[in-house]
């Protein structure tokens, strides 16, 4: 385009020349008509982003790793001038988001649609939007871009796998030894089913054994003797360990899977582990709290239900291992407003024997640790995690241990050891 103009120029500037020093009208004329060319070629490029407008639509805010974004676009027409054509750029911050589109001709008053659907394969909070239109004249002399600044947030969700056990220590409550006991009331935890008995309710009737057995048949509850359970994820720097080949978004940005497994790094790893155990434990109405410095501090109450799970999956999406705080000040700073009886699961990649010192201490105030530890050396780190997991074995800290490429499903599955 830059070339076709400026031989227009060239044109323009040697039949001026020519009528100068020739005298004769028609180069003159010549000039006149690349003069109007020129200025009917940069309003026309001017025209032709003017009265246009975009709408984009997606199905929800909410993606997760692993599954795709869908998104609706309209470009409409409002002018009766038709488009010859029309260039719309996206520059959206999703990973590996292409919904930059050319459109064709367009009528007047017509609207133009188009879909995109978009691989999730990086957690964290993205933008999507501005957008800019970009279109020109019939002779394809000139070019006009128009910027829409309109945007939205998209967060999308670390990936979870499927938990079909986890067994957590029995918590300690205040008064004795807390022991499961059968009760009359129902509780989130059914211990097994019994035949009817006259002034059982009907919301506890079993039906599909009621069914099976031909006679009625209710379930039985028992006690929860877990009072809390709260979730520490470390997001230490000091404590991140990943290949080389891991590509990050801006270097220090979400981490980019473009692979069935995950990246190579301890902080996926981490966060995946996480993010499961915390599906699983609200998913079973147990009372979730989590804490995290991924770098800034986040804190959640303990609370039961799906938007306790949304409020942690929100802030392990964009959480990064950019923190000066260790684990150990974690535990230091955070454990002291936790409640006796309280069932504490720490998900960490750092091998420093003072944190471990600090959640042995925990039990003397009858909080029961439980360390899911992410094998660094695995992911090439220098340290070794045997010296560690001594550590916790002597302490009697119940510990999983996740290398790089197992799976981390079948480890939490199997249990603590």
């Amino acid at each position: 385009m830059a070339n076709r103009r400026n031989a227009v120029y060239l044109v323009l500037i040697l039949c001026l020349l020519s009528g100068l020093l020739t005298g004769r009208a028609f180069f003159f004329t010549l000039a006149y008509v690349f003069g109007g060319l020129i200025g009917v070629s940069m309003f026309w490029a001017w025209l032709s982003v003017q009265w246009i407008s975009v709408s984009r639509r997606t199905r929800s805010s909410r993606a997760q790793v692993g599954h795709s974004l869908e998104e609706h676009f309209a470009v409409t027409n409002r002018s009766w001038l038709p488009r010859l054509w029309l260039e719309v750029r996206d520059h959206s911050t999703l990973a590996n988001h292409r919904a930059s589109h050319v459109v064709p001709w367009m009528a007047g008053r017509q609207t133009y649609r188009w879909s995109v659907e978009t691989p999730c394969t990086a957690r964290g909070e993205f933008q999507l939007g501005p957008m800019t239109f970009i279109s020109g004249d019939p002779f394809g002399l000139f070019s006009t871009p128009r910027k829409v600044d309109a945007t939205s947030r998209i967060v999308v969700y670390p990936a979870t796998v499927p938990l079909h056990r986890f067994d957590l220590p029995t918590g300690v409550l205040s008064g004795g030894d807390a022991q499961r006991q059968r009760t009359h009331v129902i509780t989130t935890n059914a211990a097994g089913i019994r035949d009817y008995v006259t002034g059982d309710s009907f919301n506890r009737i079993h039906w599909k054994t009621s069914a099976r057995r031909d006679a009625l048949m209710v379930k039985e509850f028992e006690l929860d003797p877990l009072v809390d359970i709260w979730l520490f994820v470390d997001f230490d720097s000091a404590a991140l360990v990943e290949d080389p080949s891991v590509r990050r978004i801006n270097m220090t940005g979400p981490v980019i899977t473009n692979t069935p497994t995950l990246s190579p790094s301890t902080e996926e790893y981490a966060v995946v582990a996480a993010a499961s155990l915390a599906k699983y434990l609200l998913t079973g109405e147990r009372a979730v709290g989590f804490a995290a410095y991924a770098p800034q501090r986040i804190i959640h109450q303990p609370e039961r239900g799906p938007r306790q799970l949304n409020r942690i999956l929100e802030s392990l999406a964009p959480a990064r291992s950019l923190s000066d705080t260790t684990l150990a000040n974690l535990l230091t700073l955070e454990t002291p407003y936790l409640s006796r009886g309280t069932t504490l699961i720490i998900v960490t990649a750092s091998v420093d024997p003072q944190w471990i010192r600090a959640a042995q201490m925990l039990g003397s105030k009858g909080i029961r640790p439980l360390v899911i530890l992410v094998n660094s050396a695995s992911f090439g780190g220098t340290q070794p995690i045997e010296p560690a997991r001594a550590l916790l074995r002597n302490t009697r800290t119940p510990h999983l241990v996740i290398g790089r490429d197992d799976d981390i499903g079948a480890i939490l599955n199997a249990g603590a050891i």
